[in-house]
């Protein structure tokens, strides 16, 4: 009797390995036909769904499937606690949030819950020169619109879950994690799941990130790097900025040797923290606390880049002898580093001792600073590395055919400029329009014909964008004086021209320029510059006439495209 129970379990746990794999045997024989498979419940793949789904003729004539490894039911039942935020926000450009209301998805997205960016304060953390975007340049300074909107990642994805609840054509397969993608000679993609289930897929879409099983699966190749930077994010809080200097509406940016820290807004006492920097001071940053991350944060947008460097070496000894520096340490660091640069402590470049609950007149150019942190949200600190990625293709082909791959499956990019999400979204529009177009002509949706227009379209824009970041980030990563002035100089004398800097903006808010892109404008700007880093060639030909030569050109076709448009 004492053996009668643990056999049991014995036999309990063998039969049920045995169901397991009737049940895998039997699913594998008898695939699932579906017209669309989505790996991935990302914002991207959410947003295909939602594409998709939105559509009359596809719910009317396709199969779509959406497949995703975690339990997403988390996602839809998201409910933060009030004046707490997710520690991964984006900024929407226009043209994406355009595409998301004409989805109809926008309208489960809990708008309380998003702000608007109506200006950006960019300046070089060595040299201090800066440049200053205005919504208010293109029209967009109400409070409504702004140049970008600010949301969290959560809030788009639920919303966008939300969306797809009320359209039963398209089906979610969240809690169900592809274990491998085969095909037979001349056959569709097989998706199959470890739940057993196998989808055979005329066009299989890969939203799957950066480690894509799609991608594997297909064979496309990438190339790409690892940035010596790591990113950190974090919640912040701190005052409203009161009415002398107008609400939490400005995005701030500094360009730091170690890498950019940005401070975006997300509410009137709450904003996103995303500081890249060296990964060895990123983890002293995190080990150190919140009281002393907030002062360094605070310093970072304001002190010298000599006093910020000292700050720097001061967290990672600390940290490397086992001791981490204390809030009064570091305070007493920043507050001596002040001193000695002059800095009064009524300045707003003050940090260290100031009461940043203090009411009343603001000191000068406090509007070209963000607000004192006070703290930061418990549980929202984190990191992660930051990488450069492209593939080859788009579209597979030979025994690969039949996928595509849209969002980070296909691309990463540095966050400098908050583009990795709207290039995601960018890239759903486009598929989702081509797999409609070839529905109106009678074609088939996998074939390449179909697909063709989508790789054409979405890989040249993609590539160029990704190209100004990665060389703007290398750009600024250096203290080399001659470069140093180059793009002090480059940043000043754009700064001047609002019709440049509106050029600009349009193509950042997603309004876009008739002909060729701001983009194609500024990669050879940048491009210009960057050669900069030879020194040779600074002495031999001197950097004046250099950007000189480089800054008509950008001026001259900027020019010409906001003529075009405004004849139009």
């Amino acid at each position: 009797m004492p053996l009668l129970f643990p056999t049991s379990s014995i036999y309990r746990r063998a039969a049920g390995r045995l169901h397991k794999s009737l049940r895998r045997a039997i699913s594998t024989s008898t695939p699932e036909e579906w017209d669309v498979v989505i790996v991935g419940g990302g914002p991207a793949g959410l947003a295909l769904a939602s594409a998709l789904g939105s559509s009359q003729l596809v719910r009317e004539s396709l199969r779509v499937a959406l497949v995703e490894a975690s339990d997403l039911s988390k996602v839809h039942g998201w409910i933060p606690a009030a004046g707490t935020f997710s520690n991964r926000a984006s900024s929407l450009t226009h043209k994406s949030q355009t595409f998301l209301k004409d989805i109809r998805a926008w309208d489960h997205v809990e708008e309380e819950r998003t702000w608007p960016m109506q200006d950006m304060q960019v300046w070089d953390g060595v040299s201090d020169a800066r440049i200053e975007f205005s919504g208010s340049l293109l029209g967009l300074g109400s409070p409504v619109q702004g140049i970008a909107r600010m949301t969290e990642n959560l809030n788009l994805q639920r919303g966008l879950l939300r969306h797809l609840e009320g359209i039963p054509e398209v089906q979610i397969l969240d809690r169900a994690k592809v274990q491998t993608i085969d095909r037979a000679e001349g056959d569709w993609p097989l998706v199959h799941l470890d739940n057993g289930r196998v989808l055979r897929s005329r066009l299989l879409v890969g939203a799957d990130g950066f480690n894509s099983p799609v991608r594997s699966f297909a064979k496309i190749s990438s190339y790409g790097w690892a940035y010596d930077t790591q990113a950190i994010v974090a919640t912040m809080f701190h005052p409203p900025r009161g009415a002398f200097i107008g609400p939490n509406t400005t995005a701030f940016q500094r360009f730091l040797p170690t890498g950019p820290i940005a401070f975006l807004p997300l509410s009137p006492i709450a904003s996103s923290l995303v500081w890249s920097t060296k990964p060895p001071l990123a983890t002293a940053l995190i080990a150190s606390g919140a009281v002393v991350m907030s002062n360094m944060i605070n310093a970072a947008f304001r002190l010298p880049d000599v006093s910020m460097r000292y700050l720097n070496r001061v967290i990672l000894d600390a940290h490397a002898s086992g001791t981490p520096v204390t809030a009064a340490q570091i305070q007493a660091e920043i507050a001596w580093r002040e001193q000695s640069h002059g800095i009064d402590e009524t300045s707003a470049y003050a940090s260290a001792f100031i009461d940043a609950m203090k009411e009343g007149i603001p000191p000068s150019n406090a509007e070209l600073l963000p607000p004192l942190v006070t703290s930061l949200q418990p549980g929202t600190v984190a990191s992660f590395p930051l990488r450069f990625n492209h593939t080859d293709s788009y579209l597979g082909e030979g025994r690969g055919d039949r996928t595509v791959l849209v969002g980070d499956a296909a691309h990463t990019v540095h966050p400098l400029a908050g583009q990795g999400l709207n290039l995601g979204l960018a890239d759903v529009e486009c598929l989702s329009r081509c797999i409609q177009n070839a529905l109106l002509q009678g074609g088939d949706v996998g074939s390449r014909t179909a697909l063709l227009p989508y790789g054409q379209e979405r890989y040249f824009e993609n590539h160029k964008i990704m190209s100004v970041m990665d060389k703007l980030h290398k750009l600024y990563s250096t203290s080399f004086e001659p470069v140093v002035w180059a793009r002090s100089v480059g940043l000043e004398v754009v700064n001047e021209f609002d019709s440049l800097k509106a050029a600009l903006m349009m193509e950042a808010s997603g309004k876009g320029l008739n002909g060729a892109s701001v983009w194609d404008v500024a990669a050879k700007g940048v491009e210009s510059l960057a050669s900069a880093t030879d020194a040779a060639r600074v002495v031999r030909t001197g950097v004046a006439g250099m950007f000189g030569a480089a800054l008509q050109g950008v001026l001259k076709k900027a020019g010409n495209s906001l003529s075009s448009q405004n004849k139009q």
